[in-house]
């Protein structure tokens, strides 16, 4: 795995301890990017609305990559993606390695570099 990517990933771990305390991982983030995409703060989530925010978190993630396209907010306000085409098949390492690359990005695009580059 690339060094600098999970010396960066450490840092935005690191910048969310304050609001969200510790022991986050990658799927820890996932949630927060879904709730922070559906943009209705936090709540009592169900299962299968836990399960749509990882969703929209790795559409939301996958995007900038080819792999979904933005397509519209239904009458929850949840957003959709289209489909575009499948990731190749990676290891394991690999996809954990693109994920974190991927939450990297997020953060730099959304304004949230503080968390990476301090």
């Amino acid at each position: 795995m690339d060094f600098d990517i999970e010396l960066r990933f450490q840092k935005v771990l690191k910048g969310l301890e304050p609001n969200f305390g510790g022991g986050l991982d990658v799927q820890a983030v996932l949630f927060l990017i879904g709730v922070n995409e559906l943009g209705i703060g936090y709540k009592d989530f169900s299962k299968a609305e836990k399960q749509d925010l990882l969703h929209v978190a790795i559409c939301t993630l996958l995007e900038p990559f080819g792999y979904y396209e933005y397509e519209k907010r239904d009458e929850e306000n949840w957003p959709h993606f289209k489909f575009l085409k499948s990731l190749p098949n990676l290891t394991d390492r690999e996809q954990q390695h693109l994920m974190k690359e991927a939450i990297i990005d997020y953060f730099q695009q959304n304004e949230y570099a503080d968390l990476i580059e301090s």
